[in-house]
C-alpha cells in the first residue's frame, strides 16, 4: 500500500503538467472564459481610470480661487468618477457570474475525467491503493481547480493588470516615480516567486500527510469489525495518532514560513511607502508634484498593497491547491497497467472454446506463478479448477477476464487472442461469481440488475427466483428496494452470494467462471442453489474453482494446478484412480475445504501470490 508507515517517493506532477491539465478542460467553454477575461480587463480599466478623475479634483479643489468655471468643471468629473464605479460594479459582476458558469461545467468534466480514469486502473492498482485516499484525491483535484482558477482570475491577474497600469500611469506623469513604484514591484515579484520555490516542497509534504491521514482513518473504518474482534481500538487509535501528529508537524512548518513570508512583505511596503512619499515631498518643493498627484499615488499604492496582502495570503490556499491538484495529476498521467490494443476489435463468441498456449506470468520477476501453462476448454465444456494454496487457479481466471496481462504466451477465446480484444466486450462474454462477492450500496433490485442494466422487473425477479433469494427478499420491508449497505454489509455472506448468483443468471453470457460460489451458504441454502447452478451452467463454457463434492464431481473433466502446470487431468474418478495429488488433496478435504498446510484454512491465492 502506498499509505503504510514507510516513506514512499512522491507522486507528484509537475506545476506545468498540472497547468495543462486544468486547461486542457477549461478550453472546452471558451465563451465563459472569454467572459471571464474580458470583465476583468474593464475591472482593472475602471479601477486604474477613477483615480486619474479624483486627481484632476483634487488639483481644481488646491486652487486658491473657488471660480464658478472650476465647480462647473467638477461636475462632469464627480460624474465620470461614479461611472467608473459603476463599470466597476457591472465588470465584477459579471466577471462573477461568467465564473459560477465557467467553474461548475469545468468542475465536473475534471470529476468525469477522473471517475472514468480511475476505473480505467487495473485490479493491481487498486489493490496497492486505499479506497478512502483515491477519493479524496479526487475530490481534491476538482475543487483545487476552483481555488487556482479563482486565484488566477480574482488575485493575481487583476493585481498584474493593475500594478501595471499604475507603474505606467505615474510613469507619464513623473518618470522617477513610476520606475521606483516599478522596480519595487518587480523585486516583490521575484521574491514571491523564491519563496514559493523554497515552500513547495514544505507544502507537498504537507498534502502527502494530508493524503496518509484520509487513507488510514478510511482503513480503520472499513475495518472496524476485525479492529473489535482483535481489540485493536487502542492499537489503531496509537497508529493514527501517529499519522495524525505527523500531519500536524508538516502542518505548522507550513503556516510559520507563511509566517516569517509576512513579516518580509511587511518590510517591503513600509519601504516603498516612506520612499515614495519622499520623493513625492522633493517633487513638490520643485513645483512638478501636485496635491491632485499626491492623491493618484496614495490611491495606486493603497490599492496596490491591498492586491499585494491578498496575493501573499492567496498563495498559500493556491500552492496548497496544486500539491493537492498534483497527487491526482500524477495518477491521471500514470498509464493503465492493462490497456486495450489501438487496433482493438470487439470480442465476438460463437462457441466459446478457450485455449491458454505457453501462458506466463508472474508477480515478480523470476518467480512464474503459471509457468508456461497450456490448457484447452472445449466448447461447452465444465471444467473444475483444483490444487493447493497458491497453485495459481484463480489466477488462471483473472488473466482470462484480464485483470492482469499475461507475461508470454497467448490466451484466445474462438481463435481471438484477447490482447488483441476490447476489455469491455471480454468481460461481457464472461459472467463471474466470485468467492466473496461485493455489493454496491444500492437496492437488491439495482444489484441484481447489474448483471444486464436494460433487464425489466420481471427478468430481475425471475433470475432472483433462479438463485433463490427471491424468498429472503420477499420477506424484507422494503422488499428489492432495500438498501443493502455498503460492500453489501446489511445482508448475510450467504445472501450476498445468491445475489451474486441471481446477477450472473441474469447476465446470461457464454462463459461462466465460479470461483467458490456456493462456499458461503450453508448446506440448505447449497442444495437449494445446486439446481439452479447446474440450469445457469446449460449451454456455457464452465470454469469452476471448488473443492466440495458435490460440485467439482458434476464436471465434465477436473484439472490438477500445482506451480503454475497441469499435473494433471481427467473425471473424478480417473483422477483418483491415477493415485497423484489429486487422491492426496481429496483424501485431506475435511468439510469441503482443502487445508493449506494442516491449518484447515484456506488463504486467498492473490494475497499468496502478489506478496
Amino acid at each position: 500500500m502506498e499509505e503504510t508507515g514507510k516513506k514512499s517517493p512522491k507522486k507528484m506532477a509537475s506545476a506545468g503538467r498540472v497547468f495543462r491539465m486544468y486547461w486542457g478542460h477549461a478550453k472546452a467553454h471558451p465563451i465563459a472564459i472569454s467572459f471571464v477575461i474580458i470583465a476583468a480587463l474593464t475591472l482593472q480599466a475602471a479601477t486604474l481610470a477613477g483615480p486619474l478623475y479624483l486627481r484632476k479634483i483634487f488639483n481644481i479643489l488646491a486652487l486658491p480661487v473657488h471660480s464658478q468655471e472650476a465647480v462647473a468643471t467638477l461636475i462632469p468629473l464627480i460624474g465620470l468618477v461614479g461611472a467608473m464605479y459603476m463599470l466597476e460594479w457591472a465588470s465584477r459582476r459579471t466577471q462573477a457570474i461568467a465564473m459560477v458558469v465557467a467553474e461548475s461545467k469545468i468542475m465536473a468534466r475534471l470529476f468525469d475525467t477522473s471517475f472514468v480514469y480511475l476505473l480505467g486502473h487495473s485490479y493491481n492498482f487498486f489493490s496497492s491503493n486505499f479506497s478512502g485516499s483515491l477519493t479524496h484525491k479526487v475530490s481534491k483535484f476538482s475543487r483545487s481547480f476552483e481555488i487556482l482558477f479563482d486565484s488566477i482570475f480574482l488575485q493575481f491577474l487583476p493585481t498584474f493588470l493593475f500594478v501595471g497600469g499604475a507603474v505606467t500611469v505615474l510613469y507619464i506623469h513623473n518618470h522617477v516615480i513610476g520606475l521606483m513604484l516599478g522596480i519595487w514591484s518587480i523585486c516583490f515579484v521575484l521574491f514571491q516567486i523564491f519563496v514559493a520555490r523554497l515552500r513547495q516542497p514544505i507544502r507537498e509534504a504537507r498534502a502527502e500527510a494530508d493524503t496518509k491521514v484520509t487513507g488510514t482513518l478510511a482503513d480503520a473504518i472499513s475495518n472496524q469489525n476485525t479492529i473489535a474482534l482483535f481489540s485493536g481500538t487502542t492499537y489503531e487509535r496509537s497508529r493514527f495518532a501517529a499519522v495524525v501528529n505527523d500531519w500536524r508537524q508538516k502542518t505548522i512548518k507550513s503556516w510559520l514560513s507563511d509566517e516569517y513570508i509576512w513579516a518580509c512583505v511587511g518590510i517591503f511596503m513600509v519601504a516603498i511607502e516612506i520612499g515614495l512619499l519622499y520623493g513625492a515631498v522633493l517633487f513638490w518643493k520643485q513645483g512638478l508634484f501636485t496635491v491632485g498627484d499626491f492623491v493618484l499615488m496614495q490611491a495606486y499604492l493603497f490599492t496596490t498593497f491591498d492586491r499585494l496582502v491578498a496575493i501573499n495570503r492567496e498563495l498559500r490556499r493556491f500552492f496548497d491547491a496544486y500539491s493537492d491538484a498534483s497527487e491526482m495529476v500524477y495518477i491521471l498521467d500514470h498509464a493503465h497497467e492493462v490497456a486495450d490494443a489501438k487496433d482493438a476489435q470487439k470480442l465476438t463468441v460463437k462457441e466459446g472454446e478457450i485455449n491458454f498456449r505457453d501462458v506466463l506470468f508472474y508477480f515478480k520477476e523470476g518467480s512464474p506463478v503459471l509457468d508456461n501453462l497450456n490448457l484447452t476448454l472445449r466448447s461447452h465444456e465444465k471444467v473444475a479448477l483444483v490444487g493447493p494454496s497458491g497453485a495459481g487457479k484463480s489466477t488462471i481466471t483473472k488473466l482470462l477476464l484480464r485483470f492482469f496481462d499475461i507475461k508470454g504466451g497467448s490466451i484466445e477465446i474462438d481463435g481471438q487472442n484477447i490482447l488483441k480484444v476490447t476489455q469491455d466486450s471480454l468481460r461481457e462474454a464472461i459472467a463471474f461469481v466470485p468467492q466473496e462477492p461485493i455489493l454496491f450500496h444500492r437496492t437488491l433490485m439495482e444489484n441484481i440488475r447489474y448483471g444486464r442494466r436494460d433487464a425489466t422487473d420481471e427478468e430481475v425477479y425471475e433470475a432472483a427466483k433462479k438463485a433463490h433469494c427471491h424468498e429472503f427478499i420477499a420477506q424484507l420491508k422494503d422488499g428489492y428496494d432495500t438498501y443493502v449497505g455498503e460492500r453489501g454489509v446489511k445482508l448475510s455472506g450467504g445472501e450476498r452470494q445468491r445475489v451474486a448468483i441471481a446477477r450472473a443468471i441474469l447476465k446470461n453470457a457464454p462463459i461462466l467462471i465460479l470461483d467458490e460460489a456456493t462456499s458461503s451458504l450453508d448446506s440448505e441454502s447449497e442444495a437449494l442453489i445446486q439446481d439452479a447452478l447446474q440450469t445457469l451452467m446449460q449451454g456455457k463454457t464452465v470454469i469452476v474453482i471448488a473443492h466440495r463434492l458435490s460440485t467439482i464431481m458434476k464436471m465434465d473433466r477436473i484439472v490438477v494446478i500445482e506451480q503454475g502446470k497441469v499435473v494433471a487431468t481427467g473425471t473424478h474418478e480417473e483422477l483418483l484412480e491415477q493415485k497423484g495429488l489429486y487422491q492426496k488433496l481429496w483424501s485431506i478435504q475435511a468439510g469441503g475445504f482443502i487445508p493449506d498446510d494442516g491449518t484447515g484454512i484456506e488463504v486467498s491465492e492473490e494475497e499468496e501470490e502478489i506478496k
